[in-house]
């Protein structure tokens, strides 16, 4: 019953409970940010799997390395990418362009506390490529071509690819992962390098999360309709806000809510897709056709 087991098992199991019911209304409804959002949620549950099972059977190199991969690169860019494709036909893409360029003052401060001697060109490649991309949104969100969360596409598709045998063959000091004084695993171990290329993935999610509400809040707001999409994207940003805060923190030797935060956050993630009309218009047992509720007509996505 240790908290270290406990919480990261029960992130785990309601994160892959969640990407099921994701997975059935993508297989209904074949929305692309419905198998977004079911992919960052099998990369969440992994992420605190790992957690799990080094904090119950033990550490070991791979488990290090795939909880690094999946947790620190992953999660929230996968997240975030899905309402960025939610909001694909709106003005959103300047947002999303925010989000991605973001990123620089976390890794400036990354940098300012850590001072990696070991970075070499990466980061700044990395970051050149962000910005170009983010230059490209804008672009395409001023000419409304509806293409600028494609770009955002290729961005976090193309980087999860690339950064994936970075972190599978980083050179790491034996035993080949590292833990705090509360058994929590710590980022310290990867390179330098490898570290300061998290926030482009991790900082580009949680904002995106967390400006895709107050956009969508302020659309409705300019409606006159406050419908169950605000609170919806509100309990959304708050579920990608909170482990965000906690991981970020946990870079600064504060570590303590890391479990706790991760496992709120999911419960906040999938509140926010329950009350949203939009994302469940029935409320049925993944791939049967038996309905426990309907919540009405399902509402044309802004």
């Amino acid at each position: 019953m240790q908290p270290n087991v406990v919480l990261p098992f029960l992130s785990s199991t309601l994160s892959f409970v969640f990407a099921l019911f994701l997975l059935d209304q993508w297989l209904e409804r074949r929305r692309p940010y419905q198998l977004i959002w079911m992919l960052g949620m099998v990369w969440y549950g992994i992420s605190a799997g790992t957690e799990f099972w080094g904090g119950a059977f033990g550490w070991s190199e791979p488990l290090y390395r795939a909880w690094y991969l999946f947790g620190a690169f992953y999660v929230a860019a996968w997240l975030g990418l899905g309402t960025m494709f939610l909001l694909a036909k709106t003005r959103f893409g300047y947002g999303a362009a925010i989000s991605i360029l973001g990123a620089a003052p976390i890794m400036l401060a990354s940098q300012a506390k850590h001072q990696y001697t070991d970075t070499g060109v990466l980061p700044i490649v990395a970051f050149g490529i962000a910005v170009i991309g983010g230059l490209l949104i804008v672009m395409e969100t001023y000419r409304g071509t509806g293409r600028w969360a494609r770009i955002a596409g290729i961005l976090i598709v193309g980087g999860s690819i690339a950064v994936a045998p970075l972190v599978a063959f980083a050179p790491l000091p034996a035993p080949g992962y590292q833990l705090d004084a509360n058994g929590i695993p710590v980022g310290d171990l990867m390179p330098g390098a490898i570290r300061l290329l998290t926030p482009l993935f991790n900082v580009t999610g949680a904002f995106a999360l967390a400006l895709g509400a107050v956009y969508s809040t302020i659309a409705a707001i300019r409606r006159g309709k406050l419908d169950s999409r605000v609170p919806a994207t509100i309990l959304i940003a708050i579920g990608g806000f909170i482990p965000s805060m906690t991981s970020g923190l946990s870079r600064f030797g504060a570590t303590q809510a890391f479990f706790l935060g991760e496992l709120l956050g999911v419960i906040f993630l999938f509140a926010g897709f329950l009350v949203s009309i939009e994302v469940f218009r029935e409320f049925r047992i993944p791939f049967t056709k038996r309905v426990l509720r309907t919540r009405g007509e399902p509402q044309q996505i802004p």
